[in-house]
């Protein structure tokens, strides 16, 4: 397990270059991590591989209330970009993680193996676990240790995610590879006639470098040119002429996304983080900072058979491709799925009794409130059954591109919460719903409001550019009884 002393010496043995901003690295010449350090990166050209749609993990065994499942995290080898082999950290064999497709009301249950030389902690990111669950950035598995995770999945169905938490590797490992969906469905969401089934799809969004000789190499954001989906380099996906669900997910360690159709074409945000609106919304683009999820319909049938659009980044850094991937739309098909007017029914918004200020920066350190994590350091004391207003706010200025170092991404650990506030006015287009993470560009402020249950213990909250919470942007919360 890691703790302060071993925290300390992975520190100065180098372990923790991701302490740094990627971008000031760089301008100070380091030798390390500057773009002299760097290999030529791969000749990728964009569509030359199918997507892959990640397979759905099968329990080893199932009870009347409960499924059971067994993963090892180890090295591997992908084929992101095509004719070249990479050497990634699994769940399981493969890249991303699978998908586990859970219920509301059935507990999951998942024996984690490290079979990793590095220490690891699974956070399922959006659940609502007990502490010890959690995967706490110190309560980590040793090399050669398993641990067993339990998630009683008693929430709403939302669109989450498991990655690696273990402090000041986080970043590293899951730009490596240690990330998967995890899909939460519930009776009320069943009930709906959204597309569903194999035109119900994740895609897990993500940055990289991968180099001529095949090497994922884990650098700053600005030298990562590469723009996977569930693993492959700018792949094409085929389509039938008809309406899809899209789950997307930006799973890049330090890299905000902005997506939209290359001939602007509009879709319907039906979801957040914490699950369906209570209304659609519809939108030509949008902006996904690290750890953030938007749940969409794309109605291809707006395009003709043979016909393909393309999904791209305006995100993307002068020099860099701004494809993300290809649909074709490759056949037609009946289509009985429809978007209803009302999804669900959202839970109050919450009249908070305590309110609490936050600031984040990245320079001299990275920082909330002026201190850096300190896990022996209680950040936030508070109640199960206590809500609470906070204002965050992102005291760093605007910097010319590449600025993603500027950029922050707000994340609490076992609640979901309202934006109540964008800037001092109405939250904005993509802070609908219940949300887990928010997006703070420079100069930005929110304010949310969470009601903290159902559990009592540790948890923290911290920026999910994973660069950020590596170099200790990250607060502890006591949640007492």
């Amino acid at each position: 397990m890691l703790n302060r002393r071993n925290l300390l010496k992975l520190t100065a043995a180098g372990g923790a270059a991701a302490l740094f901003p990627w971008e000031r690295v760089a301008a100070a010449g380091s030798p390390a991590t500057g773009p002299a350090a760097l290999a030529e990166t791969a000749d990728a050209a964009p569509f030359a591989q199918a997507m892959p749609v990640p397979r759905v993990l099968r329990p080893v065994r199932s009870t009347r209330s409960a499924d059971f499942y067994r993963m090892r995290m180890k090295e591997a080898d992908a084929e992101i970009v095509k004719g070249l082999t990479s050497r990634v950290r699994t769940y399981g064999g493969t890249f991303p993680g699978p998908t586990i497709r859970a219920r509301s009301g059935r507990e999951v249950v998942i024996r984690q193996t490290n079979g990793l030389t590095v220490p690891t902690a699974v956070h399922l990111h959006g659940g609502h676990v007990r502490s010890e669950h959690d995967g706490l950035p110190m309560d980590t598995i040793e090399p050669g240790d398993s641990r067993t995770y339990r998630y009683p999945n008693t929430q709403r169905a939302s669109s989450l995610w498991y990655h690696d938490h273990a402090h000041h590797l986080e970043a590293e490992n899951v730009f490596l590879g240690l990330h998967g969906t995890y899909l939460l469905s519930d009776r009320e969401e069943r009930r709906l006639p959204l597309p569903s089934g194999r035109y119900d799809i994740p895609l897990a969004i993500r940055d990289a470098r991968v180099e001529a000789d095949g090497t994922l190499r884990y650098t700053r954001p600005s030298d990562c040119p590469n723009m996977l989906v569930n693993g492959k380099e700018r792949p094409y996906f085929e389509v039938a002429a008809r309406k899809y669900r899209l789950r997307l997910y930006n799973a890049c360690a330090n890299r905000y996304l902005r997506l939209r159709f290359a001939d602007g074409a509009e879709f319907t945000q039906i979801g957040s983080d914490g699950g369906l609106l209570a209304e659609p919304v519809g939108h030509t683009e949008v902006t996904l900072l690290g750890g953030e999820r938007l749940d969409v319909v794309v109605d291809f049938a707006r395009y003709r058979v043979g016909t393909s659009v393309v999904l791209e980044n305006t995100g993307a850094l002068p020099g860099e491709r701004p494809e993300v991937m290809r649909f074709d739309v490759v056949r037609g098909t009946a289509d009985r799925s429809r978007v209803p007017d009302r999804l669900a029914e959202l839970p109050p918004v919450p009249r908070g009794t305590v309110e609490r200020d936050f600031t984040l920066q990245t320079f001299p350190a990275m920082t909330i409130n002026g201190r850096t994590y300190d896990p022996e350091r209680a950040d936030v004391v508070t109640r199960v059954g206590s809500s609470e207003v906070w204002t965050i706010r992102n005291v760093d200025t605007p910097v010319a591109p590449p600025d993603f170092h500027v950029w922050h991404s707000f994340h609490t650990h076992l609640v979901m919460f309202r934006v109540l506030e964008r800037n001092g006015g109405p939250a904005g287009p993509t802070d609908a719903g219940l949300k887990d993470t928010v997006t703070l560009g420079p100069g930005e402020s929110v304010k949310i409001a969470m009601t903290w249950g159902e559990y009592s213990g540790q948890y923290v909250f911290h920026c999910h550019q994973l660069g950020h919470s590596s170099g200790g942007q990250m607060g502890r919360i006591d949640v007492l009884p």
